[in-house]
């Protein structure tokens, strides 16, 4: 259940860049996210995907925000709050500043990345809780690719991109840096299909994910995401399967949204 949060992100990503004609500011998803606990599957947190304007002094960015918390009747057994987000730019999404601030179950990590695309270098801190409670921080310049991103700035191109033109059986590979490690992540297009949601009856592009040289995922086409198959191609349903089990992601509400 560690790694849940990732998953579920992990679930959200499909290509490395587009121009932004999606995404609006002030935008936000909720769901429920589900976890098989002895071969029932139940309702453990509550994933927050929110979206609002920050002006620097020289810049207009968009804030991708992330979020999971566990119920509260789960806290005792496991208790999640996660925060994952990364400051882009409006028109094409690319990252500047990424946080990822995570507590679960005892086990506490913050990663910071900051970006410079020009000389393709990101300036990671990793910061860790010793046994007494106290703080170490691990600072590294990591040499990236061009079109390499966060976890959280992928998870929101996805929906830029021009699915309607794939065909099934169609991959798409792209890189997302992830503890400091570049990983690529494949996802291919299923087909379109209507499923039911709290949000409506959708009809959606059926995707799978497949992550490249790790065990995170299990399963061939046992990783699986929807999204709505219009213009704001909102992600409504995810399936997962890990070595430990597997779950699901099911959207509650979506406000705010461009189209």
């Amino acid at each position: 259940m560690k790694k849940l949060f990732l998953i579920l992100l992990f679930l959200a990503c499909y290509q490395n860049f587009a121009q932004n004609k999606t995404i609006a500011t002030g935008e936000k998803l909720v769901y429920t996210a589900s976890y098989n606990m002895s071969g029932i599957l139940t309702d453990i947190a509550q994933v927050k995907m929110e979206t609002s304007e920050v002006k620097t002094s020289k810049n207009i960015l968009l804030r991708l925000k992330c979020t999971a918390t566990t119920y509260t009747k789960w806290d005792n057994f496991f208790k999640i709050r996660d925060l994952y987000e990364s400051y882009v730019n409006v028109n094409y999404l690319t990252p500047y500043l990424y946080k990822r601030d995570i507590s679960e179950g005892g086990y506490y990590k913050f990663m910071q990345y900051k970006y410079n695309h020009k000389t393709k270098l990101v300036q990671s801190l990793k910061r860790k809780k010793k046994k007494d409670g106290q703080t170490w921080d691990e600072n590294k310049s990591i040499k990236i690719g061009a079109s390499t991103k966060d976890i959280v700035s992928t998870l929101y191109n996805i929906r830029n991109l021009d699915i309607h033109k794939a065909k099934p059986g169609d991959q798409s590979y792209f890189t997302v840096l992830f503890d400091n490690k570049e990983t690529i992540i494949t996802v291919k297009y299923l087909n379109k299909e209507t499923i039911s949601t709290q949000i409506g009856s959708k009809e959606c592009y059926k995707l799978s994910i497949a992550v490249k040289g790790s065990d995170i995922l299990k399963g061939s086409n046992s990783n699986l995401l929807w999204l709505t198959a219009d213009d704001n191609k909102i992600p409504v349903y995810a399936k997962f399967k890990i070595p430990v089990g597997n779950g699901e992601l099911k959207i509650v509400s979506a406000s705010g949204l461009k189209h």
